[in-house]
């Protein structure tokens, strides 16, 4: 009988951080369904799909159409140098070399260094320099030092348990190192990559503090939401937050696709 209180206690707590986790999420998601003359709080008023039409519509202040686009852009430029560069940089880490060791403390630094200062000095660098600040090239820079650091400790992670004599096998057989790489080592540390790809593009998209003072005169995402949140007044803001948080899922689901692909492969 103890056995079963404490296990019903500790079910009913775990149920409890769920709800307080998702609660608000679902909240928004509820809201967003409401009618033309709906509000932003219970009741309800009415149900449709009026406030996601009125998504992509230009606001009385801003425009969500095009920050979505921007920042959807931006999560995928992030994505692919994130995988590119931290692919290569595990490769590069599996021997040691002439200032291995102070590169990968530099890295990794990024990730304790706090978000908003990375992106003054990045914005200030680029206004010594005379160049103009975009979302797609500072606040793209200043993004990578926060997906970066996690791509390399996922690869060197990877890459420690990684069995060299599966190459060496392949070179025996008359492989060259490029196709030893893509037809050997790619597709074993496959699943590892498309988590890296997953790990860059949620970082990315949601990221504010690194873009804030990078991203020059066209609002991310998450800034148009910042610049808006005490001028709209209606239920698109809430239509916006299901709308993103269906991408996040959708990017979710996709890597997990590609996950079971990759094993079914290995298998």
């Amino acid at each position: 009988m103890p056995g079963r209180l404490g296990r019903g206690l500790l079910t009913a707590l775990f149920v409890a951080f769920v709800l307080f986790l998702y609660g608000p999420t679902l909240t928004i998601v509820v809201l967003s369904f409401q009618g033309p003359d709906g509000g932003l709080t219970f009741p309800m008023n009415g149900v449709s799909l009026h406030w996601f039409r009125r998504l992509f519509e230009r606001q009385a202040v801003g425009d969500f159409g095009a920050s979505i686009t921007r920042s959807l852009a931006l999560a995928a430029m992030v994505t692919l140098a994130t995988v590119v560069i931290s692919l290569a940089a595990g490769m590069a880490f599996r021997r040691r070399f002439v200032g291995s060791a102070a590169l990968f403390y530099l890295t990794i630094t990024s990730l304790i260094l706090p978000s908003i200062l990375v992106g003054l000095g990045i914005g200030l660098a680029f206004n010594q320099a005379e160049i103009d600040t975009h979302w797609w090239g500072s606040a793209l820079g200043a993004q990578l030092t926060w997906t970066l650091p996690f791509g390399l400790l996922i690869m060197l992670a990877v890459f420690n348990r990684f069995d060299g004599a599966w190459e060496e096998a392949a070179r025996d057989l008359g492989a060259t190192s490029w196709q030893s790489f893509a037809h050997v080592v790619l597709p074993i540390v496959a699943p590892s990559v498309i988590g890296i790809a997953l790990f860059g593009f949620t970082l990315s998209f949601d990221e504010f503090a690194r873009t804030m003072l990078t991203a020059g005169t066209d609002n991310t995402l998450p800034l148009e939401i910042l610049g808006m949140t005490t001028t709209v007044t209606t239920p698109v803001l809430y239509a916006l937050g299901t709308a993103s948080t269906l991408v996040s899922f959708l990017a979710i689901g996709l890597a997990l696709a590609l996950l079971w692909r990759a094993r079914r492969q290995r298998a």
